[in-house]
């Protein structure tokens, strides 16, 4: 799979950030013309990482977030990374209703968020050094012919 567009964007980890990063994935994924129904899909797990970032990678201190978003013929990845406090038990935390802040009254349902939207949500992370939430959708409304557009 060849990546046909790449951007990648820091910002601070401000829970106002938020919808920043949601509108920078939407406006990138809009090359490849997805359905509405699609680019919601892709703005809500984005809000869900970057969140998460911010809440628990960095448990609302300052911090830096970075967002790489690839583009592919008819898919996206994007990488929501911190270098915070990490996840102990991966497993764990994709467990829904599990959250490490029940003081904050958190769900506990973002990974499951995530994966409910994306076909594929990958996450690496060591204790002490931060968290990297890697999301993969493929669209079904991209018409292979329409991707030549890209180049332009």
């Amino acid at each position: 799979m060849e990546c046909i567009n790449e951007v990648k964007v820091e910002f601070p980890s401000k829970s106002a950030n938020e919808a920043f990063a949601r509108i920078v994935a939407a406006a990138f994924v809009s090359q490849l013309d997805p359905t509405l129904e699609e680019l919601a899909d892709v703005k809500t797990a984005v809000s869900e990482a970057v969140t998460n970032a911010i809440i628990h990678g960095y448990e609302n201190r300052p911090g830096i977030v970075t967002m790489i978003c690839r583009l592919y013929a008819d898919a996206v990845e994007i990488k929501v990374i911190d270098k915070g406090k990490g996840i102990e038990d991966i497993e764990l935390a994709r467990q829904p209703l599990y959250t490490s802040r029940p003081e904050m009254e958190r769900s506990g349902m973002g990974f499951t968020v995530m994966e409910s939207f994306m076909d594929r949500v990958d996450v690496v992370s060591e204790p002490g050094k931060g968290t990297e939430v890697t999301l993969f959708k493929k669209f079904k409304s991209v018409n292979p012919s329409d991707t030549q557009k890209t180049g332009d």
